[in-house]
C-alpha cells in the first residue's frame, strides 16, 4: 500500500511537472508570436501550426526557448514589449536589421541572458544601465547603431562581462572606471573625450580611434592649468600668476586674435578668387543640338551626358586614360560627339557617344558622388588596373566639381534585362538554356575575380541591366566597386529586389550580400521575373520567396520562363540544378550562402553536364 501511495505521488508530481513545462512553452509561444506581429520589414515565415521550437532562428532547450537568433533577416521598426516574457533566454542575436528606437525595458526580465548581439542596426536613445545588471551576461555587442549619451557607469556591475563592444554609435562623455577584467573592448568612432582609465590601456589603439581620448595606449594627455591654479591631470599645483602677468596674457591673446582673423581674411579672399577663375573654366552642363543626340524610346527628355565648354574657353581637365586601344579621342571631342541615352542607373544616367570617324563608346555621368577628387581618383586608379574577360573595360574618367564621367566600352547587344524583359514582339530570338547558363557562368566569373583581389571588395550593384551583352552574347559585367563613391540617400532603400536583406546602408556592401545578388539574378535568369514584377509587388513577396513557395506547392517545372520550354527542348535536370544554385545563393543568413568561388564552380559543372559551347575556364 505504501508503495502504491509512493508511486501515485511520483506519477502526480511528473504530470504537474510536465503541464509546468508546457504551459511556459505556450506562454513563450505568445511572446514570440508578438514578437513577430509587432516587428516591422519582412515578415518572419514561422509555420504557426508546428511548434515553437521547430521555427526558424528559435531554438529550445528541456521544452524552454533558449536561444532566439535572426541576424540580417529584414526586420525593422522597433523592438515591441514581447522578448522579456522569453524568461529563459541565454542569447539573443537581432544583427543587421534595420530595428530602431530604445531597447524594450522588458530586456531587464532576461536574467539568464548570456550573450546579446544588436551591432548593424539603428537603435538610438541612451544606453540602458539594466543591461550590466543582468547577472550572467558575458557579451554584449552594440555597434554600429545610433546610440547617445554617455557610458553606464554601472558597467561594474556586470562582472561576468568579457566582451563590451560600442564603436560606431554617437556616445559622448568620458569613459567610466571599468575595474572589471574585460578581455575585448571597442568605443571607436563615438564623440567620448577624457582620458582612457588604467585598466582599459592594455587594449589595441583601434579600441579607441575616432574620439577625443588620450592616455596609453593613444598620445599622453597633456596638462592645462584650471582657473583654481591646478592641473586638470589632479598632480599638482601651479604657482599663481601676478595680475602684469595676467594683463600681458591678455593683451598677447588679443593681439593673437587680430593677427589670425587677419590672415583669415586674407585666405578667404585668396580662395573666392581661385573659384571664381575655376568657374569661368570649368565646364557646365548644356543640351546637346537635337540633330546630335537621339534618344531611345525607352527614355525621352533626358539631357546629353556632357557638357560644353562655357565661353569658349578650354577645359581645365581632361580625360585620365586606362586604355588607349580602343581609340584616340579627348574629352573636347567626347563632348562633340552625338549622344543617345541607354537607360537611368542606381549610380547615374548612360550613354552612347558616337564619333564621326566610327569610334563608338559608353559613357556613365555618376551623380551624388560624395568622396572628395583625391579619394575619387585613387579608387578610378584601383578600378583602371582591373582586367578580366567578363568585366566591361574600363577606358577613361573625368573629374570635375560638377561633372563625374567614367568611359566604357560599347557592348552592342545591350543589357540582360532589356532581352529578358524588354518586347518580345520585336523579332529577337529567344534566349535558349545554353545562352542563359553562359551569361550565368561568365557573370559569376566576373564576380568572383573580384572579389579574389580583396577581401573587402565587393560588386555592390548587381542586377541584370548591368550584366552587357556582347555580339556573341557573352556576358560583360558592369558598374563595378563604385557603390563606396555614391551617397546612399540616391538610391532607393532596397535595389530592385535585389539587395541582400541584411543590407542597410548601399556604400557598405559585403560579399556575401553579392552572393544574394547573383542569386537573385540566376532566378531572374530562369523565371524570365523581373524581381520587380507586378504579381510579385502585389502578392508582397519578393522573387526568392516566390521561387519558393512554387517550388513547395506545385512542380518545379512552373517557375521556368516558358521560351526554356516552348521555343526549345530545355535541359530540365541541368536548369533545376543551376535553380538550386539561385535558391543557397539567397538565404536570408549571410552565413549560409556559398561563395562565389563555389558558386562559379558549380555553375561550371551545370555547364559542362550540359554541353555549353562557351569556355569553360578564364
Amino acid at each position: 500500500m505504501k508503495n502504491k501511495t509512493t508511486l501515485g505521488l511520483s506519477v502526480f508530481f511528473f504530470l504537474l511537472s510536465l503541464a509546468a513545462v508546457t504551459s511556459d512553452l505556450a506562454a513563450d509561444r505568445r511572446a514570440l508570436i508578438a514578437l513577430r506581429d509587432g516587428v516591422h520589414g519582412r515578415p518572419l515565415l514561422w509555420n504557426l501550426t508546428a511548434p515553437p521550437c521547430t521555427w526558424g532562428g528559435v531554438q529550445c532547450d528541456a521544452g524552454r526557448v533558449t536561444a532566439l537568433r535572426l541576424p540580417g533577416v529584414g526586420l525593422s521598426g522597433p523592438l515591441p514589449i514581447a522578448i522579456g516574457n522569453l524568461t529563459q533566454l541565454h542569447t539573443v542575436s537581432f544583427r543587421f536589421n534595420s530595428l530602431t528606437g530604445p531597447i524594450p525595458p522588458d530586456f531587464a526580465n532576461l536574467t539568464l541572458l548570456r550573450y546579446l548581439y544588436l551591432q548593424g542596426n539603428a537603435f538610438s536613445g541612451e544606453i540602458p544601465s539594466f543591461l550590466f545588471t543582468l547577472p550572467n551576461v558575458i557579451r554584449i555587442n552594440l555597434a554600429q547603431n545610433k546610440f547617445s549619451g554617455s557610458i553606464p557607469v554601472n558597467v561594474n556591475s556586470a562582472n561576468r562581462l568579457a566582451t563590451l563592444y560600442l564603436e560606431d554609435n554617437q556616445l559622448t562623455g568620458p569613459i567610466p572606471e571599468i575595474k572589471i577584467p574585460l578581455q575585448q573592448f571597442n568605443v571607436s568612432s563615438n564623440q567620448l573625450n577624457g582620458s582612457i582609465p588604467d585598466q582599459l590601456s592594455g587594449m589595441p589603439k583601434t579600441a579607441f580611434e575616432g574620439n577625443s581620448l588620450c592616455g596609453k595606449p593613444l598620445a599622453a594627455c597633456s596638462v592645462t592649468v584650471a582657473g583654481n591654479g591646478t592641473d586638470t591631470t589632479g598632480k599638482g599645483k601651479s604657482d599663481k600668476l601676478s595680475t602684469g602677468a595676467i594683463v600681458g596674457i591678455v593683451i598677447a591673446c588679443v593681439l593673437g586674435l587680430i593677427l589670425l582673423l587677419l590672415l583669415l581674411f586674407c585666405l578667404c579672399r585668396k580662395k573666392k578668387k581661385k573659384e571664381n577663375n575655376v568657374e569661368s573654366r570649368n565646364i557646365e552642363p548644356a543640351p546637346a543640338p537635337a540633330s546630335s543626340a537621339k534618344e531611345t524610346s525607352t527614355v525621352a527628355n533626358v539631357p546629353p551626358p556632357v557638357a560644353t565648354p562655357s565661353s569658349g574657353a578650354p577645359a581645365s581637365k581632361d580625360l585620365t586614360f586606362f586604355v588607349k586601344s580602343f581609340g584616340q579621342f579627348d574629352l573636347d571631342g567626347l563632348l562633340k560627339a552625338s549622344a543617345e541615352v541607354l537607360g537611368k542607373g542606381t549610380f547615374g544616367s548612360s550613354y552612347k557617344a558616337s564619333f564621326d570617324r566610327g569610334l563608338v563608346v559608353a559613357v556613365k555621368r555618376l551623380r551624388d558622388v560624395v568622396v572628395p577628387e583625391k579619394e575619387f581618383r585613387e579608387k578610378m586608379q584601383a578600378l583602371g588596373s582591373v582586367s578580366h574577360v567578363n568585366l566591361v573595360t574600363l577606358i577613361a574618367y573625368y573629374f570635375s566639381r560638377d561633372e563625374k564621367l567614367v568611359v566604357f566600352e560599347y557592348m552592342s547587344r545591350g543589357s540582360l534585362s532589356a532581352l529578358l524583359h524588354g518586347n518580345k514582339g520585336s523579332g529577337r530570338s529567344p534566349l535558349n538554356w545554353e545562352t542563359r547558363a553562359g551569361i550565368a557562368l561568365g557573370a559569376a566569373r566576373a564576380i568572383s575575380y573580384l572579389h579574389s583581389r580583396d577581401a573587402t571588395t565587393s560588386h555592390g550593384n548587381i542586377k541584370s541591366s548591368n550584366i552587357l551583352l556582347s555580339e556573341s552574347y557573352e556576358a560583360k559585367v558592369s558598374d563595378y566597386c563604385l557603390a563606396p563613391m555614391i551617397s546612399p540617400t540616391s538610391t532607393p532603400n532596397r535595389i530592385d529586389g535585389y539587395r541582400a536583406p541584411e543590407v542597410t546602408d548601399v556604400r557598405r556592401i559585403s560579399q556575401k550580400a553579392d552572393v544574394y545578388s547573383f542569386g537573385v539574378l540566376i532566378l531572374e535568369l530562369l523565371t524570365g521575373k523581373s524581381p520587380t514584377h507586378q504579381q510579385l509587388s502585389e502578392e508582397g513577396v519578393d522573387l526568392p520567396r516566390w521561387v519558393s513557395s512554387i517550388t513547395e506547392q506545385q512542380s518545379t517545372s512552373d517557375v521556368f520562363d516558358p521560351e526554356l520550354t516552348r521555343y526549345q527542348d530545355g535541359d530540365n535536370e541541368n536548369m533545376i540544378r543551376l535553380l538550386k544554385i539561385g535558391i543557397s545563393c539567397t538565404a536570408q543568413y549571410p552565413d549560409s550562402r556559398p561563395s562565389m568561388p563555389e558558386v562559379t564552380r558549380l555553375i561550371e559543372e551545370v555547364s559542362r553536364s550540359s554541353g555549353s559551347p562557351g569556355p569553360l575556364s578564364d
